[in-house]
């Protein structure tokens, strides 16, 4: 694993400079990687699609339909027991029903925020943000600064730097739901 740095461009012309200047400074092509990174929940990860099998901030709604199901449906049947009068023995039936239904969309509260942590403090999760990048494997902290210098100049956006292994002008071991650390 060597060391990678990258950056974010919005156009493919971008990419096309950046490469010609990484390639002009030196950098070997077959170290040069350049790609498009889907928008967060579009890598296709699963088979179904997506990048989780859940999302992640809804993680503790079946709880919450669980909660909200049974007060809603126990608070109905007290309604509908009021209404037995009016509405005959169906009263109770009907209002718990009704009762549950708005019950269990009280799991809607315990959906978070992209980027709202869980109360133990975990998932907080900034996605990488989707567009044109381009990424090049660097030998030691010279060729690192280079590189940096070189993209600052070019106006890449979310510099960022990783471990990896750039080999043929492919970034193999690239997942793009890790959480990118900025150079």
């Amino acid at each position: 694993m060597t060391t990678i740095i990258a950056g974010h461009f919005q156009l493919q012309d971008e990419i096309a400079d950046a490469r010609l200047a990484l390639l002009g400074a030196g950098f070997a092509a077959e170290r040069i990687s350049s790609f498009y990174v889907n928008p967060p929940g579009q890598h296709d990860l699963h088979e179904l699609g997506g990048d989780h099998d859940k999302s992640p901030g809804a993680k503790e709604s079946d709880e919450g339909v669980v909660q909200g199901g049974a007060a809603g449906a126990v608070a109905g049947a007290v309604v509908g027991s009021a209404a037995i009068a009016v509405a005959g023995p169906l009263g109770p039936v009907v209002g718990a029903l009704v009762g549950a239904h708005v019950g269990s969309l009280y799991s809607l509260n315990k959906m978070k925020d992209r980027g709202e942590a869980d109360e133990d403090g975990s998932n907080v999760h900034q996605p990488r943000k989707s567009g044109m990048m381009i990424a090049v494997a660097v030998n030691g902290p010279e060729q690192e600064q280079q590189a940096l210098a070189l993209l600052r100049g070019l106006d890449a956006h979310d510099i960022e730097r990783a471990d990896g292994s750039i080999s043929g002008g492919d970034w193999r071991d690239f997942n793009p739901n890790s959480l990118p650390v900025p150079a």
